[in-house]
């Protein structure tokens, strides 16, 4: 399995100060702590390139990854728990809205849902969010490796019956997952 030589590139709080290139762009959704830094670093085969933690909340920024110059991965701050004043939560939700509507670059958007829970929600509300403005998006299904291998396939269809749409499977900690992950995210490169 290939893996792509992945670097952090920049931190904005908002759009206008987001980076100025073409690259496809994927944001990621999904509530604190369903595995988004994981899921970068999984990807990029390095372990701490996005930064963990088991402090829900964290990523107060957009923080965006180019891979190999093919695709940028953009972890946004998680929704659904933050320990942060409600004026705070205010000004980031209407900086993601206009970066999500905004921002020409974005080819989908990736919505992570934790695979050992049923969807919870704010995950819900999110989805209906995304689709009340028609934006493109798949699901992600993260921590599948806390799932018996003779349930993935039920998981699956059980998200894709509630949410609809593209479901792909996906681990940290077992990257036999990841070539489906990158045939979704390459489908738009046009140099290789």
């Amino acid at each position: 399995m290939k893996f792509l030589q992945a670097k952090f590139i920049i931190s904005a709080e908002k759009l206008s100060q987001c980076p100025d290139f073409s690259l496809p762009e994927y944001p990621l959704l999904g509530r604190s702590n369903v595995g988004k830094s994981s899921f970068i670093n999984g990807l990029a085969n390095q372990k701490k390139l996005a930064k963990t933690s088991n402090t829900p909340g964290k990523t107060r920024l957009i923080n965006f990854f180019n891979f190999s110059d093919k695709f940028t991965i953009a972890d946004l701050p998680g929704y659904g728990y933050a320990k942060v004043s409600k004026e705070a939560q205010n000004r980031w939700q209407k900086y993601l809205e206009e970066y999500l509507l905004k921002r020409g670059q974005i080819k989908s958007l990736i919505q992570l849902i934790d695979a050992r829970h049923d969807i919870q929600k704010n995950d819900f509300q999110m989805r209906e969010w995304v689709k009340a403005y028609n934006l493109p998006v798949i699901t992600v299904l993260t921590k599948m490796d806390y799932v018996p291998k003779s349930k993935t396939l039920n998981v699956i269809k059980k998200v894709e019956k509630e949410l609809g749409g593209t479901v792909l499977p996906f681990s940290a900690v077992d990257s036999r997952y990841n070539e489906g992950i990158f045939d979704f995210l390459l489908q738009n490169d046009v140099s290789g």
